[in-house]
């Protein structure tokens, strides 16, 4: 999202509440009549949309507004099948659409049919293109930064002039270049990007083709460090480390701390992960959905206002995500309740965990 302008206003949080309950009765109803609220959702090869994204959306929905609905669809990764379900969703007469746009252009006539009809179109985690009402995201040039900030402290020696293989997300998602250009912006100067790639569909299995290529091509021991966008894509550059019986492993970053990765992290596979606070961002969603079914104004939901390729000032809630290593799993993850140490720690990682101090 580099390029985009930001522009901080008047945003009172204690009002998110108050906002989002307006229009509904003082028992929980929403009123007259009864809502529907469409949530469209990019995929299932990242996990944290169906384990997290998903039920806690609607969990939050219902406790906002108790007679609403949710109606859920997942596109799997494909813009036509996206463009499908949310017309449909509109053809149905939702009240409000949550969009989590897999193609920010090719969904942009979508969020213009939405808007004929009068439902409001609130993006989700990347920022959808035509006319939307909303948006709730974390943001993406911080997050990049972390990864960058954290990959340096892995190389530790090797920081200042070693060599990076950078293996970016999918770039027909809006948030690839905004984590790129946050990552970059702490690398350049400081280490040479020796191969650079793009994951379509975030998808493991690319990105172990891709780091394998970029081991045959480099040679084992020319990668200092692996700027890796999300832990989908970690999954498949370690595999292909691993492959390649690279020994010890280099630093390699994450985002979304996928349970999976989170145990790569305690076995030393993994360098970091960007731990976003689902919850928040979930709450913030449904938030902001019930409040724009109901006709009412965001102004005391959001802290930011964005511009769109099509769109200027688009109200928005920009979210702070968290780097996490082995030296604050407990403090982030435990703490917060997204797994407990059991979950983390298996029979087959209790040593590891004893060892960085997850067991006690």
């Amino acid at each position: 999202m580099r390029g985009r302008r930001w522009r901080v206003v008047a945003g009172l949080l204690a009002g998110v509440l108050a906002v989002s309950l307006a229009g509904c009765t003082e028992d929980g109803g929403q009123g007259d009549d009864a809502l529907t609220v469409g949530l469209l959702l990019p995929s299932r090869a990242v996990p944290r949309w169906e384990q997290s994204d998903k039920p806690l959306i609607e969990k939050r929905v219902k406790e906002l507004c108790s007679d609403c609905t949710v109606m859920y669809a997942n596109a799997e990764n494909d813009a036509a099948s996206q463009r499908q379900q949310m017309n449909s969703m509109i053809t149905s007469g939702v009240s409000v659409l949550i969009l989590d746009v897999v193609d920010p252009g090719a969904l942009r006539s979508s969020v213009r049919a939405a808007a004929r009809e009068g439902i409001p179109v609130l993006a989700y985690d990347r920022l959808a293109e035509g006319p939307i009402s909303g948006f709730v995201s974390f943001d993406g040039g911080q997050v990049g930064r972390l990864q960058g900030q954290a990959l340096l402290k892995g190389m530790g020696a090797r920081a200042d002039g070693g060599g990076v293989v950078m293996m970016n997300g999918d770039p027909s998602s809006p948030n690839s270049a905004w984590y790129e250009g946050g990552a970059r912006s702490v690398l350049r100067d400081r280490v040479r990007t020796l191969k650079s790639y793009n994951t379509l569909g975030w998808r493991t299995e690319n990105a172990h083709d891709h780091m394998s290529a970029a081991i045959s091509d480099l040679g084992p021991n020319q990668i200092d460090g692996v700027l890796a966008a999300n832990d989908s894509i970690a999954a498949g550059v370690v595999s292909a480390l691993k492959s390649a019986r690279i020994s010890p492993l280099p630093p390699v970053t994450g985002q979304d701390a996928d349970l999976s990765a989170v145990r790569r992290i305690v076995e030393g596979e993994q360098y970091m992960t960007v731990y976003k606070p689902f919850r928040q961002e979930t709450e913030a969603a449904a938030a902001m959905a019930v409040a724009l079914a109901h006709g009412n104004d965001l102004a005391a939901l959001v802290t930011t206002r964005v511009d769109s390729p099509t769109t200027k000032e688009v109200p928005a809630r920009l979210l702070d995500p968290v780097s996490v290593t082995q030296d604050n799993i407990r403090t982030t993850l435990v703490r917060d309740g997204v797994y407990t140490i059991d979950q983390i720690c298996p029979p087959q990682l209790r040593s590891a965990c004893t060892r960085i101090g997850l067991i006690r």
